[in-house]
């Protein structure tokens, strides 16, 4: 057979790998797309069906799932996508079978579905849509859609269609009366209403909608307009004011609202928060969202907490499959983890699966903590869209873009965007279209509780009305640990033991914190949930120590004040603090002496400040461990209690503690008595 084969078709078994060194061959050129995975080959689909738009490699699975999701009258499973030739360019089609659709306003708002989710997700402009009768698709024997059928039935018209859109060749002359305009009439001359009206129509015309049932506030890509008729578009408003415009108009203001709003007044309007005074209003914790080990979500969280719950254990099988090396006695395979981080509701959020395959699990997270966040605020996200709305994120690990890939040419955009620590956050800021500062932080373990901090000067400033702060770490690979166990940093016992006699390093562990900040007098007079409040904190760096890696006590007692005086706070009335509180033989003694050197000023004779940290329960989540600690402590100030630290049973004999006014927390107490608010430090190094 083979010998059969070679003879008549000698071209297709004449493929050879031109790799240096290999010269194998020859290969069968099937026409087939796919790759290998753990020894076994997997077949996306055919050569041919791979569309090319402007040099972009387009995969026709991804339009045809997200369209099929885009509706809930369309059949999962039942699109096809493909390209024809149109006006000197190639175009992409979809057709995909739909139940209870007929030829009127239904029809219309699936097609304008379809439209906007792929703009959106792929962004992709769409030259046709056809809706067709269930089971009419063409299909194999097997079941899977025949795209090139799917294209000639297309083109000769033989498919069975309910509804039916086709892009215009050129966009119809505006259809409403329009005075004249003298040349000497100022380019401003129109109205935001007659602007507005006027992209309404231009929209609603393909559409086959009503001007009047256009969103004026939802994007341009909402409609399904990609980067071609956008432009286009451009160009046609540029033409009816008789005025020039760049053509990237639309991308600076994205709704028909923002636009008209824009080209109406004297200038651009830019999303302020309201009274950008700059203050030293405290700001409240209105909304937690967190996933820690032992913990999902805030009441969880509590309960490992009160519970003196010890949430670190062996990392989840099959994480690390078979990658992690031998150090020697220290055991880095434990550590707090969590379960199931490979798992994401993408279509939640919009996001086609082989986008979501190529980004940080870390991002993903970080996406669905927000929402939770802004959920337990009491918050409608939609109503925060278009708003200053300042997102802050600490991340730094970045274990996910060095995994082996099966492929390693084969990346694409999305793996760009998918492993870029700022995307981090501007993914937030994009899928909930929030118009504040949208910034990544990484100084490394202190990353989260510094990303706090410019939340809370953000809002004090007017610079963001709302803000979403917190972060993120995943240990997706063995190096990093492994490494950090060969220097000496973690413990053999993968427990971070603080402050305790036994303690000999850290135990590293993940998770995700995120919290919604407000204004003190904004939540109040929202009438929104407080946890607690931040009345002021304060950033600084060690300069040059005994090491890049050594604690600077000095340092941190100048922390410690800045943020004590920040806030107006005496630091002797400060009943609790959550410290770093790594674990090791010499941060924990220089932590609890600075610790002990400033919380005695002003502090009743007798008079001691609890400490813990919550790197016991869960372990060092590093760029997250200081929301965790800030979480835990609003947890802590809502409930008006103090749950133990864990590991302690001696105190580190290179503490003074009998001399210092500051005592470790071992069991779950009420909350200090204390004359006026209850006050509570969080720091992280």
């Amino acid at each position: 057979r083979a010998r059969i084969l070679e003879s008549s078709r000698r071209d297709r078994f004449d493929v050879r790998d031109s790799s240096p060194g290999n010269g194998l061959g020859p290969f069968l050129k099937t026409g087939d797309l796919g790759f290998i995975r753990d020894g076994n080959l997997f077949v996306t689909g055919r050569l041919k069906d791979l569309m090319i738009l402007g040099g972009r490699n387009v995969y026709p699975q991804d339009v045809e799932w997200t369209a099929e999701r885009s509706h809930p009258s369309l059949r999962p499973g039942g699109g096809g996508a493909f390209s024809i030739e149109s006006g000197g360019r190639e175009r992409v089609v979809v057709v995909v079978e739909a139940e209870r659709v007929g030829k009127g306003g239904l029809g219309a708002e699936v097609i304008a579905a379809v439209r906007k989710a792929v703009s959106q997700a792929i962004e992709v402009d769409l030259h046709a849509i056809r809706l067709l009768k269930p089971m009419s698709l063409p299909r194999t024997s097997s079941g899977k859609v025949r795209r090139h059928a799917c294209r000639e039935a297309f083109l000769d018209g033989s498919l069975d269609i309910v509804a039916e859109w086709t892009e215009a060749v050129a966009q119809a002359p505006p259809t409403i009366a329009v005075p004249s305009v003298p040349a000497a009439t100022p380019p401003r001359g129109r109205s935001a209403t007659e602007i507005a009206d006027w992209l309404a129509r231009q929209i609603a015309g393909p559409l086959g909608v009503s001007a009047d049932s256009i969103d004026r506030r939802e994007t341009f890509a909402g409609f399904g307009l990609g980067s071609m008729q956008a432009v286009s578009l451009a160009g046609e408003l540029e033409r009816w004011l008789d005025r020039t415009l760049a053509p990237t108009l639309v991308y600076d203001y994205p709704t028909i609202e923002a636009l008209a709003d824009h080209l109406a007044d004297d200038g651009p309007t830019i999303a302020t928060a309201d009274g950008a005074r700059p203050s030293l209003e405290p700001i409240a914790i209105v909304g937690i969202g967190c996933r820690f080990p032992g913990g999902d979500g805030p009441e969880a969280f509590w309960r490992l907490l009160a519970e003196g719950g010890d949430a670190v254990g062996p990392i989840p099988e099959g994480r690390w499959s078979g990658r992690a090396p031998e150090v020697g006695r220290v055991d880095y395979r434990l550590g707090g983890f969590l379960d199931r981080v490979d798992r994401f509701d993408a279509d939640f959020f919009g996001i086609s699966p082989r986008e979501a395959a190529a980004m940080d699990p870390q991002q993903r997270l970080l996406l669905e903590v927000t929402w939770e966040a802004i959920e337990d605020a009491g918050l409608v996200a939609s109503r925060l869209a278009g708003s200053a709305v300042g997102v802050f994120v600490g991340i730094s690990t970045d274990d996910y873009s060095r995994l082996p890939r099966a492929d390693a040419d084969s990346a694409d955009v999305y793996e760009i965007t998918g492993n870029a620590a700022s995307i981090a956050a501007n993914r937030i800021s994009f899928a909930f279209d929030f118009r504040g500062p949208s910034v990544a932080v990484d100084t490394a373990c202190s990353s989260s509780l510094v990303a706090v901090e410019w939340a809370c000067r953000s809002l004090r400033q007017g610079e963001s009305s709302l803000a979403i702060a917190g972060g993120v770490n995943l240990i997706l690979g063995p190096e990093v640990s492994a490494n950090f166990a060969r220097a000496g940093f973690l413990a053999a016992d993968g427990r971070c033991k603080t402050f305790s006699s036994e303690a000999d390093g850290y135990a590293r562990g993940e998770g995700a914190g995120v919290v919604v900040l407000k204004p003190l007098s904004k939540a109040i007079a929202d009438g929104d949930p407080i946890y607690a409040v931040i009345r002021g904190g304060a950033i600084n760096q060690d300069g040059r120590t005994n090491g890049l890696t050594a604690p600077s006590g000095l340092a941190q007692e100048s922390v410690l004040r800045g943020a004590y005086e920040a806030a107006g706070v005496m630091p002797g009335r400060i009943q609790y603090v959550e410290a770093h509180g790594t674990g090791t033989p010499l941060g924990d003694p220089i932590e609890a002496m600075a610790l002990g050197s400033v919380l005695g000023e002003g502090r009743s004779e007798g008079g001691l400040c609890l400490l813990g940290s919550v790197k016991t329960n869960v372990g060092h989540l590093e760029a997250a461990a200081g929301v965790a600690g800030l979480i835990k402590v609003a947890l802590m100030l809502h409930h008006r209690a103090v749950p133990p630290s864990l590991h302690c049973r001696e105190t580190n004999p290179r503490i003074p503690i009998a001399s210092l006014p500051i005592q470790v927390a071992r069991e779950l107490t009420p909350w200090p008595e204390t004359e006026g608010h209850a006050l509570a430090g969080v720091s992280s190094f």
